[in-house]
């Protein structure tokens, strides 16, 4: 395994140092992603970074019908709290839902998941 060795003042790095650029809505290009670990360990190098070619990702397998009823109930929910979000006529009242069950335990923390969970839970209920 390969090591790496930082300059002086860089402590480590993390995340995606380099996404491949998007072409009609595809990923073309090399991904370059470093990972570390604060863990304590017996190795003190905790730091990896991967490379993956995202042109040569073929996908073995058909999406199974569990994958498929999920991408249906992001698709269908995020157009409908699009939607909603730019409805003029609720969003006053909306906003006003959502400040009050904010600060309540479970609450949700952002307007947009707020206005997701509303509608999943609409989608969910509509289609059993």
């Amino acid at each position: 395994m390969g090591k790496v060795v930082y300059a002086e003042g860089i402590q480590y790095v993390s995340g995606a140092l380099h996404r491949p650029k998007k072409v009609e809505g595809h990923s073309h290009g090399q991904y370059l992603i470093g990972t570390h670990r604060s863990a304590p360990t017996t190795n003190p190098d905790c730091t990896r970074l991967y490379i993956r070619n995202a042109d040569t990702y073929v996908r073995k397998t058909k999406p199974s019908s569990d994958e498929l009823r999920v991408r249906a109930m992001f698709s269908a929910v995020s157009r409908a709290a699009s939607a909603r979000m730019q409805n003029i006529a609720t969003l006053a009242d909306d906003m006003a839902a959502f400040k009050l069950q904010k600060d309540q335990p479970g609450g949700k923390t952002t307007f947009k998941s707020y206005i997701w969970s509303l509608e999943k839970a609409a989608y969910e209920q509509s289609n059993g």
